[in-house]
């Protein structure tokens, strides 16, 4: 049987081999917490404060990043991956108003919002969505916390669910070359390719291109950490809010 474009993509192994990269990461070398501390005032790093890189329309090969002048275009976008994060969500509607909350969520992918298993939700099956494509009415994707050299705060970058297993599957040639996936550089570019009934889509690609020291590693994953449980009480103390 033939592999399709994405089967053999995310199956290719680097041929070349990983140079150590100096340190150039900001939030490494300075106390990045305190700056995030004084600047929010005890206000809440909730996921509102965060800028996000969403999946471009029409199978661009470019990434829209907002920045402090403005949006701005890359090619590509390289840093160390904090954090990821799989979650799905069920609007009732075909075409929800951005912004508004779905039916249904899971932080996950695993167990909904109430408790129950999304693998036994029915719109968890294929082609729940609209019964003439095979897509899930529940939406699914990838979220990604990309720190870059010259910021102490990440990006949140958007990964669809068509592109959900070649992310998984780079995790799972770095776990056969035991790296942690905070232990290396990662560049992020975007193909475009079609779909089945002919549409354009941007295909996503991830590379190990720099492998971090094992200081700075140490380093990679402790700033992670604490970071992202200051994100995570944020999001608790919203929710308990509510």
């Amino acid at each position: 049987m033939q592999e399709s474009k994405e089967e053999r993509k995310v199956l290719t192994m680097p041929k070349t081999a990983l140079a150590p990269v100096n340190s150039n990461y900001i939030a490494l070398t300075n106390n990045a917490l305190d700056i995030i501390r004084e600047n929010l005032k005890n206000q809440p790093l909730s996921f509102q404060l965060f800028d996000i890189v969403k999946s471009p329309s029409g199978g661009a090969i470019a990434f829209t990043v907002p920045g402090l002048s403005g949006d701005e275009i890359y090619k590509e976008l390289t840093g160390i991956v904090l954090d990821y994060a799989t979650p799905r969500a069920y609007w009732d509607t075909p075409d929800p108003v951005e912004g508004t909350p779905p039916v249904c969520y899971s932080p996950d992918s695993l167990i909904s919002h109430e408790g129950k298993p999304c693998s036994r939700c029915p719109f968890n099956d294929f082609g729940s969505k609209d019964g003439e494509s095979n897509a899930k009415a529940c939406k699914e994707s990838v979220t990604i916390f990309l720190l870059r050299p010259d910021n102490i705060m990440p990006i949140i970058i958007r990964v669809p669910v068509s592109s959900k297993l070649i992310f998984q599957r780079y995790m799972t040639r770095l776990i056969g070359k035991m790296m942690p996936l905070c232990g290396v550089v990662t560049k992020i570019t975007l193909e475009k390719t079609t779909n089945k009934t002919g549409q354009s889509y941007s295909l996503y690609n991830f590379e190990a291109v720099s492998i971090l020291s094992p200081e700075e590693t140490t380093k990679a994953r402790t700033f992670g950490q604490q970071f992202m449980d200051v994100v995570n009480a944020a999001e608790l103390n919203i929710q308990e809010a509510v």
